[in-house]
């Protein structure tokens, strides 16, 4: 077996408070430590043996860890096939707003009190925002939509989630100015922050009454406008290069991916029928 331990950090250059790790080992064993951050991983490949919460865990490929803050844990592979995995830490300061907006409204902190669990939703979106961060180039909606799924997830599992389907019949002329103002800043990489700033409103309360409003949380509508943006402008017979830019994604690629979940199809596939 191949004896390589590699661990590579990555800093989100969106936010300073999340961090995420691409890591091998063979041979390593972490000592009993803890971090101040949740941290939130995936299993690629081989074993990981783990002590935590007074119990000892093996978790095999596919299988997601939750530890939560001050959680105090070791590692090492447990098996002989190479270890691979991928962490995210997050500090508490950042999902704080989004379990709150997500209906937990408890003066404690979320706890996840599951360090191993098989959830293949939250799997997919741990690796989809690791990766992200790995991007050279990603919009600041795109990584706060990703961390925002995450935290559903989470606040799903602590049985606490309150979807917010309760709408309300009078449009709040504040989240219509927030409305207006994503609609006007599609080319710009705006943050959910800024949005709220425009309503006056503290970011958990702002995502809480958007969802309620609408339906849809605003990272997902910011996403989703830039998309029906994009594909009016491919049916215009402009480039998907173009279409990105005016558009307000990071590139191509980042494009492609939303654009697909959105419609069924590649921007390309999309244009060519109507050529």
């Amino acid at each position: 077996m191949n004896k390589e331990n590699r661990f590579q950090f990555i800093n989100s250059e969106k936010c300073e408070n999340v961090t995420a790790l691409d890591a091998t080992m063979s041979d390593f064993s972490y000592s009993k430590h803890a971090h101040e951050e949740y941290s939130l991983g995936v299993t690629l490949q081989g074993r990981q043996d783990f002590f935590c919460k007074n119990a000892f865990y093996k978790s095999a490929s596919g299988n997601v860890l939750l530890f939560d803050p001050e959680d105090v844990h070791d590692g090492h592979s447990g098996g002989e096939q190479q270890l691979k995995y991928k962490m995210l830490y997050v500090h508490p300061d950042e999902f704080r707003p989004l379990f709150s907006a997500l209906g937990y409204q408890q003066n404690s902190a979320l706890r996840l009190n599951q360090p191993m669990v098989d959830n293949p939703i939250l799997r997919h979106q741990i690796l989809r925002l690791s990766s992200i961060i790995q991007q050279a180039t990603y919009s600041k909606i795109e990584f706060e939509s990703g961390l925002f799924q995450i935290a559903q997830s989470l606040v799903a599992m602590s049985g606490n989630l309150d979807l917010g389907s309760k709408k309300s019949k009078r449009v709040d002329k504040l989240l219509l100015r927030a409305r207006d103002y994503i609609l006007a800043s599609l080319q710009h990489n705006v943050s959910i922050d800024d949005i709220a700033n425009v309503a006056n409103m503290s970011k958990f309360h702002f995502i809480r009454q958007f969802r309620q409003q609408f339906g849809i949380t605003p990272h997902q509508y910011v996403l989703s406008c830039r998309v029906n943006f994009a594909r009016r402008i491919l049916e215009s017979g402009k480039s998907l290069n173009q279409a990105a830019f005016e558009a307000g994604f990071a590139d191509d690629s980042h494009l492609n991916r939303h654009f697909k979940r959105i419609y069924g199809l590649t921007p390309k596939r999309f244009q060519r029928q109507f050529s």
